[in-house]
């Protein structure tokens, strides 16, 4: 199984993301993730960037971005910083994309809602052509070609999985054949079924159904019981941030919160349900929790890749 991690700090300056992407890696975490959102607290508007002030640091864990807004951008501009931080980091970027929620941040970029699947396709054909290498000239001019410099080091490109919520954004997704990287906010009914519409759209679209099944999940291990019952307890009472989910599922169904012995067993019925392949750990929103519970929860999450405890 396949581990990576969201940051757990708040912090956003390069220096806290190195440290923990450097921690990441140096137990054996193979993948560190952002996300893209805009206007908030705690923004991350620009994914590429922060990853690029890791990858200078750190010599083999893959940059991940989890939902790299492809509608927001022009798609020449989005494949060549695509390209450079793939050339940058010696071909580690993977690329999760997505459409982008809310329809006033939508709109405040000057995409209409109801547009952005239709944008979102066209940029990412158009993105895959320029990382070909082709002339995209209008009529293929080869006295004026326009021709993407530099290519992505990953031929023919990094690793594409698509972000999506709801059935039209994974029907979109498995007509292209791409990986569906599912939410940490969905309980797992709601993945086992979006799973299920994902590879249905691959089947019909004469797509093969890919063999990469990545899950985003809320994931704190501790051997101390009173820890556990805080924990649990807090976020059974903090259930309603999010709207997407069904206000009456319990923790066990959205998040793995347990000892040693519990977290392995519900990481095994991950597997068996959803065909899980990739586990991203994601940032825990407590704030009681210590950042050394939290380190130490991570190293102990980071056994279940290898060795005796291998899931």
């Amino acid at each position: 199984m396949h581990l990576g991690l969201t940051p757990w700090h708040s912090d956003r300056t390069a220096k806290s993301l190195i440290e923990q992407a450097v921690f990441a890696e140096q137990l054996g975490y193979e993948s560190f993730w952002l996300p893209e959102n805009h206007f908030q607290e705690n923004a991350i508007p620009d994914p590429l960037m922060l990853l690029a002030s890791v990858a200078g640091a750190t010599n083999t864990i893959k940059l991940a971005t989890a939902s790299y807004l492809l509608p927001l951008r022009h798609p020449l501009h989005a494949a060549a910083q695509v390209s450079t931080l793939d050339q940058l980091s010696g071909g580690r970027l993977i690329l999760g994309v997505g459409r982008g929620v809310g329809a006033n941040m939508l709109r405040t970029f000057d995409v209409e809602p109801n547009e952005k699947r239709e944008r979102f396709e066209s940029h990412l054909k158009i993105m895959i052509d320029a990382w070909s290498g082709v002339n995209l000239a209008e009529n293929g001019n080869s006295d004026n070609a326009v021709i993407l410099h530099p290519l992505p080091v990953q031929q023919p490109h990094p690793p594409i999985w698509v972000a999506a919520f709801g059935p039209k954004a994974l029907a979109q997704a498995g007509r292209l054949g791409l990986p569906y990287l599912a939410s940490p906010i969905e309980t797992i009914g709601d993945l086992e079924k979006n799973f299920n519409l994902h590879s249905q759209a691959c089947k019909d679209a004469e797509q093969e159904i890919p063999k990469i099944r990545p899950i985003m999940r809320a994931v704190f291990i501790s051997n101390n019981d009173a820890t556990i019952n805080t924990l649990r307890k807090q976020l059974g009472e903090n259930n309603n941030v999010s709207q997407r989910r069904d206000q009456r599922a319990l923790v066990d169904d959205w998040a793995i919160i347990g000892n040693e012995t519990f977290a392995k067993s519900k990481l095994i019925e991950y597997q068996e349900r959803l065909a899980m392949t990739h586990l991203i750990v994601t940032r825990m929103q407590i704030d009681s929790l210590s950042q050394q519970q939290l380190r130490e929860s991570l190293s102990i999450i980071s056994q279940f890749s290898s060795g005796d405890n291998a899931v």
